[in-house]
């Protein structure tokens, strides 16, 4: 375990649902779960009592909407950065969720390595959009994801820098697809993959993964 682990926060009602994703961080290191809560009124108490970095928050509560709970989390200045759990992809619930102060919607059909890089990532400032709500959170939504009606072509010459096979490559990181999964897909070693993801952050000038996804996005790749 790190030094100063990420500290969390679960907000789920479905107690099966909140253990399995608690087992997930209690057995990856870096990583503190410091409170839980079913219910959004709980879920205020308890942020304000923890503080933690990262709020992982079920959109889907019985007491109130967790659109009202980030409202009320924002409002009390909390440090903490709030990443939504849906199983919705409603493209009106995402955009609230985005412009009420939410750093990352994320499908729960996610994998646990993607779910463990998202809030590293999120803890360290960067906002995550999950690949399934792209389509429509850049038709419903210009002001969260500006569409700059980019084609391909165009992108590849605007980073002519970008070879064909890291072009290929960055389309599977926008669809949230880790190193071993591109790997697999591409018919390449998980090390060639995980070099092929450094030379782009690098070539597109980002901090990480998920800053070349986003960029790639408004790019209008996708």
């Amino acid at each position: 375990m790190d030094c100063n682990p990420i500290k969390i926060m679960l907000v789920e009602d479905h107690k099966l649902i909140r253990v399995g994703i608690k087992t997930i961080f209690d057995e990856s290191d870096g990583y503190e779960v410091v409170a839980e809560a079913s219910t959004g009124s709980e879920a205020i108490e308890k942020a304000l009592k923890t503080k933690p970095d990262i709020i992982l928050l079920d959109i889907g509560l019985p007491d109130m909407s967790g659109l009202k709970v980030i409202s009320k989390l924002v409002e009390s200045e909390l440090p903490s950065k709030i990443i939504i759990l849906s199983s919705r992809n409603s493209e009106d619930e995402v955009s609230k969720c985005f412009s009420l102060g939410a750093y990352a919607y994320v499908i729960k059909d996610i994998n646990t390595e993607m779910l463990l890089y998202i809030v590293k990532s999120v803890n360290q400032g960067a906002m995550w959009f999950d690949p399934k709500i792209v389509p429509s959170l850049r038709e419903k939504s210009d002001k969260i994801l500006p569409k700059k009606h980019t084609t391909r072509e165009m992108f590849r010459n605007t980073h002519a820098n970008l070879t064909q096979r890291e072009y290929e490559v960055l389309k599977l990181v926008v669809d949230g697809k880790s190193n071993n999964d591109i790997a697999q897909e591409l018919c390449i070693s998980e090390h060639t993959a995980k070099a092929h993801v450094c030379n782009i952050i690098q070539k597109l000038v980002v901090d990480d993964r998920t800053q070349a996804a986003v960029k790639a996005i408004k790019e209008g790749i996708v």
